[in-house]
């Protein structure tokens, strides 16, 4: 049996640097993809000119249509100028070769069409038909005691409001989605965490009653997306109000090459699996677990890298940890963002993630400073 790893970064640009003490035994896995990162770049500020903060979403396009370029990453905020949490409109758009940022998409904060107004999440995406969809999970006053259902919301390759999409299963979208996107036709993967989620005072529970949701869109050439069918495919997973991260829920959302669904489910501290995620018909409830503690620390957002390891980003700490979802062993954990100022180091910073078209790194955001890095 050979130790777990802890690999780590030393400041942005600069080349890897040490290695952390071995964790409890694990086996090691033949072919691990963060070990063959080396460095962290930061390519460019999140914040657009009026002032949102805490970036969520990564996402990188998938083809050119309108204001964006394939391979550009777009990237939305969560928090205002005044860093109140549910209260972000903003999309911005990231060229890695130039490392220019642009304001994308700037949504009225009182939109009626959205139960509650605006608040983006890590629930974005944008589909071959350049179409993007966001997630918001709104608030009046910075925290969940004003919180509104939201909705996701579609936005043409300008940046233009088309319609929302609503619905009693969509409540406080969450998690970065998976999608499968056949063109004319695709299918999205979301988290809802709003379901009677209250006030962030005293001790909040934990109420299990977090979902997972299929929605089947269909794309008429030239119209927008629009619900062809949609099924909660897991359920009953914890989501907790909190005063420092709005609401902790299952976060990240990972599709294998089998049709299984990973998701990260933070209060649990687990991965969990979802079989035949595309064609169930029923819930899987909180799945069967694939990985549990250990190097996870709170997971978040999670990506799968080419070896089919997930990659999965730490809310307790600035680590991202890499998981063998056929074993369920941990590999590795690379300390992606060291920052001191946080107890422990980069504690409360990391969101989204997402792999570079080559699949030779990811690009993840660092909250507390507002930029966009690209791990390589």
């Amino acid at each position: 049996m050979q130790p777990i790893h802890m690999i780590g970064f030393v400041a942005a640009g600069t080349s890897l640097a040490l290695a952390f003490a071995a964790m409890p035994p694990a086996a090691h896995a033949e072919g691990g993809f963060l070990e063959t990162l080396h460095r962290q770049t930061t390519l460019s500020s999140t914040v657009p000119e009026n002032g949102d903060q805490n970036p969520y979403a990564v996402i990188v396009a998938p083809v050119s249509a309108g204001k964006i370029h394939k391979d550009d990453v777009l990237v939305d905020n969560f928090n205002d100028r005044n860093n109140l949490q549910g209260l972000g409109t903003t999309i911005v758009s990231v060229d890695p070769a130039t490392k220019q940022m642009s304001v994308f998409a700037m949504i009225p904060r009182h939109l009626a069409q959205c139960p509650g107004g605006i608040g983006l999440t890590t629930a974005m995406t944008m589909l071959k038909s350049g179409w993007v969809i966001v997630g918001s999970l709104p608030s009046q006053d910075g925290t969940t005691a004003t919180k509104g259902q939201g909705c996701l919301i579609v936005l043409d390759s300008e940046g233009n409001i088309v319609n929302a999409i609503t619905s009693p299963n969509i409540n406080g979208p969450w998690g970065n989605m998976a999608v499968i996107d056949n063109g004319l036709s695709a299918t999205l993967f979301l988290s809802n965490t709003g379901f009677d989620v209250g006030a962030p005072d005293g001790n909040p529970p934990v109420l299990n009653k977090a979902t997972v949701l299929r929605l089947e869109l269909t794309i008429p050439q030239g119209k927008p997306p629009s619900v062809s069918k949609e099924t909660v495919i897991a359920s009953g997973f914890g989501e907790q109000a909190d005063k420092g991260v709005f609401v902790i829920g299952p976060t990240g959302l990972a599709l294998g090459k089998d049709g299984t669904l990973y998701v990260s489910d933070a209060l649990g501290n687990r991965i969990a699996a979802i079989p035949h995620a595309a064609i169930r018909k029923d819930s899987a409830g909180t799945g069967r677990d694939v990985t549990k503690d250990g190097l996870l620390k709170r997971p978040l957002a999670m990506t799968m890298a080419p070896n089919g390891h997930l990659i999965v980003t730490n809310g307790l700490n600035g680590q991202a940890v890499e998981i063998d979802p056929a074993t369920g062993k941990q590999i590795y954990a690379r300390w992606i963002d060291p920052n001191r100022a946080q107890t422990p180091p980069g504690s409360g910073d990391l969101f989204g993630i997402a792999m570079t078209p080559p699949g030779d790194g990811f690009y993840y955001v660092e909250d507390e400073v507002n930029t966009l890095v690209l791990a390589q």
